[in-house]
């Protein structure tokens, strides 16, 4: 279905669905942009935005049926105007056990349509051997603010993903995929690889790939729009709406290397960086920004390591607190609690509670940052108090915050006439959250191959069908 790759004569025509693969791809929007030349479909299925429990656990954030709903959507007009579909980090995390996923909910959509497309399985994860053998040699360096990196770390990963540039997918292109589903990928890099495969020039086509990548937060939204379309030039892109009642202005569309990026002008991917200083963006008709001036600084070549693992276990409990005298006072109200709290714990369970930690998020106040509150800050009319026991087992977690339930509902303030009560959510009060999730890696392994730590597979349905 695919086509070689050429010195492309006219712009190359990229349909961005969505931000990602279950966020919800809409049917008229899909029509539109195939109806205005698309030459392909692509979209990132995920990132490390929701956390390390996705990639330990080899599941997706999105529920099945949102996924299948997107993909059926592409799958059926794609398949109908002869164009391939890309999609990157499939199942939210991109490990082996995301993109088994995701190649399930494909052939299944294949099978209802009765179509047979060849899918292309981009596996990035990778075996503890291997990485413990590139750190050996010396070619793992570690990223801010992580120190080098050794076995024992490497050992306590539930899975391990190296983050794809666009090379696997050029090379399944050539090889006549009408489905990509790859491992963790760079978002960028999912976008700009059917782009770089037809020829056109690096720094547009990479320009291009980072302004799309979360589809339409790059416009101004008058109604609800979930994907763009970029076109691809020799020394320029446009992006434009997928919802035609939207538009891309210059500031939608420049603000968006800001996202995920703490450097507004450069952006570091496998094999070079994005350097957009000089670049220009023109208001070309009401609805469409044109790009020029992007420019790709070839380095040598590396891909990011991400290694999640799952550790130690809590209990949380929540209660809801409208008492003046807590309000007016959280900070000390806080403090208080915590130091109560850890006693209660040192007297009623003791040692065996080993090297437990307690924290109080006050939601309404300073939950989300856990800064001071500046002075003279008003009262909230209500809070939230989450309670939160990490312990070395589920059951220690739950023990300790049994053991605190008592004084976390009635704990007083000097202030306080009589004994207060505070509101709890749910009852049992106490909810087991199971193990915590965490990132072990941030680090980049260096690469004489792009295409070396990459395991392609391939799902060929008019094949199975044949045989």
């Amino acid at each position: 279905m695919t086509e070689p790759k050429d010195n492309p004569s006219k712009p190359i025509s990229v349909l961005v669905p969505a931000g990602s693969l279950g966020a919800g791809v809409r049917e008229d929007e899909v029509a539109y942009g195939i109806a205005k030349g698309a030459m392909v479909i692509a979209s990132d299925a995920g990132s490390t935005d929701s956390g390390a429990a996705y990639l330990a656990l080899g599941i997706s954030k999105n529920n099945r049926q949102s996924v299948k709903r997107d993909l059926e959507i592409m799958m059926k007009q794609a398949w109908a105007a002869g164009i391939p579909i890309v999609i990157g980090t499939s199942g939210q995390a991109g490990g082996d056990k995301n993109l088994d996923w995701t190649r399930d909910i494909a052939v299944e959509i294949a099978r209802e349509l009765g179509i047979r497309p060849k899918i292309a399985l981009l596996r990035s994860e990778l075996d503890k051997a291997t990485v413990k053998a590139k750190n050996a040699a010396g070619r793992i360096r570690p990223l801010a603010p992580l120190g080098a990196l050794d076995d024992a770390t490497i050992d306590a990963c539930d899975h391990i993903v190296a983050a794809l540039g666009p090379e696997p997918y050029i090379a399944a292109l050539d090889a006549g995929a009408d489905i990509i589903l790859g491992g963790r990928t760079t978002d960028t890099a999912v976008i700009a690889s059917y782009a770089l495969w037809k020829g056109a020039p690096a720094g547009p086509s990479w320009h291009a790939g980072k302004i799309a990548e979360c589809g339409a937060q790059c416009t101004e939204k008058v109604e609800e729009g979930a994907g763009v379309l970029l076109r691809i030039d020799r020394d320029s892109f446009e992006v434009e709406p997928l919802s035609t009642a939207n538009r891309c202005t210059p500031h939608s569309v420049s603000a968006h290397m800001l996202y995920e990026n703490s450097d507004p002008f450069r952006l570091v991917e496998p094999g070079g960086v994005l350097d957009v200083i000089a670049s220009r963006y023109a208001q070309i008709d009401p609805r469409t920004v044109k790009v020029t001036g992007s420019v790709w600084e070839p380095k040598p070549y590396t891909m990011k390591l991400e290694g999640a693992s799952s550790g130690r276990f809590q209990t949380v409990m929540l209660v809801g607190i409208q008492d003046p005298v807590v309000l007016n006072n959280l900070d000390a109200f806080h403090d208080r609690m915590l130091g109560v709290l850890y006693d209660r714990v040192h007297k009623a369970v003791g040692e065996a509670a080993r090297d437990f930690h307690l924290s109080l998020r006050l939601y309404g106040w300073n939950a989300v940052s856990g800064d001071k509150v500046p002075a003279g800050t008003p009262a909230p009319r209500e809070v939230g108090v989450l309670f939160v026991a990490t312990a070395d087992t589920q059951e220690m977690a739950t023990q300790i915050a049994k053991a605190c339930n008592p004084y976390f509902f009635h704990m007083y303030m000097p202030e306080h006439e009589e004994m207060p009560s505070y509101g709890f959510a749910f009852t049992p009060a106490d909810i087991e959250r199971g193990p915590v999730y965490e990132f072990r890696l941030n680090h980049v392994v260096e690469c004489d191959d792009p295409m070396e730590l990459v395991r392609t597979e391939w799902v060929d349905l008019a094949l199975e069908e044949a045989a």
